[in-house]
């Protein structure tokens, strides 16, 4: 069965314009964040979608609401939002709130690498989660295979959806590190990854729920505002 799904990066929230880490800690969408919601709603108000998932903080659940509010307003059957912790963002434990360029210091730094893009292009993205770890005093932040398992748990609970059939569309609200890791683990050549998906953009992917995660999702479109 094909699944097609829509990824919506939420709207910016203060974390966002602060340039902090925000992955399970929560701040409130800005104005502009609000903004981005609306704006992926009209992107998306000609879209019937048969299930709607979100992560279980208040950014994602807000995004999700204006954007199905929209739908619903275009004529469409609104669907339940299931909201659930295997589709939050990578957790950065003691680093959660921190200045994003004084996290990825104390990450890369012992290794030679003293920003994230540095991390990446020596080490690739594995070692960002795995040096954020390391670094942690607590080591609550989550390794790249904690990541990846939690992650991959997320699309097992919607292949296990009944309700859904081949073909369907399917609305899940996203964040952005997540959505760059899945298009540097999935994406084929020629996607500019160098370019972080926006606030409020869709990226579609196909979902071949009979496949093991490894080989399941197809990418269709990224970054799309």
């Amino acid at each position: 069965m094909i699944i097609h799904l829509h990824l919506v990066r939420h709207g910016q929230t203060f974390f966002n314009l602060y340039n902090r880490l925000q992955g399970w800690s929560n701040s409130p969408l800005t104005e502009a964040g609000l903004a981005d919601a609306d704006h992926a709603g009209s992107l998306l108000a000609g879209i019937d979608f048969a299930a709607a998932y979100c992560s279980d903080t208040t950014r994602a659940q807000t995004t999700a609401e204006r954007i199905l509010d929209a739908n619903e307003q275009a004529g469409h059957r609104r669907p339940a939002l299931v909201a659930d912790m295997h589709f939050r963002e990578q957790f950065y434990g003691y680093y959660e709130g921190q200045d994003m360029s004084m996290a990825w210091l104390a990450a890369g730094g012992p290794h030679g690498a003293q920003t994230y893009q540095a991390i990446v292009s020596q080490y690739g993205l594995a070692a960002t989660r795995d040096f954020l770890k390391e670094a942690d005093p607590f080591h609550d932040a989550e390794s790249d295979d904690e990541y990846w398992r939690r992650i991959a748990g997320g699309y097992a609970l919607i292949a296990s959806n009944t309700g859904l059939h081949d073909g369907d569309h399917v609305l899940q609200i996203s964040h952005g590190n997540t959505l760059l890791s899945l298009m540097q683990r999935f994406a084929p050549a020629g996607y500019d990854l160098s370019e972080r998906p926006a606030n409020g953009s869709v990226t579609v992917f196909d979902f071949d729920t009979s496949e093991p995660f490894d080989s399941a999702l197809r990418v269709v479109s990224y970054n799309q505002r």
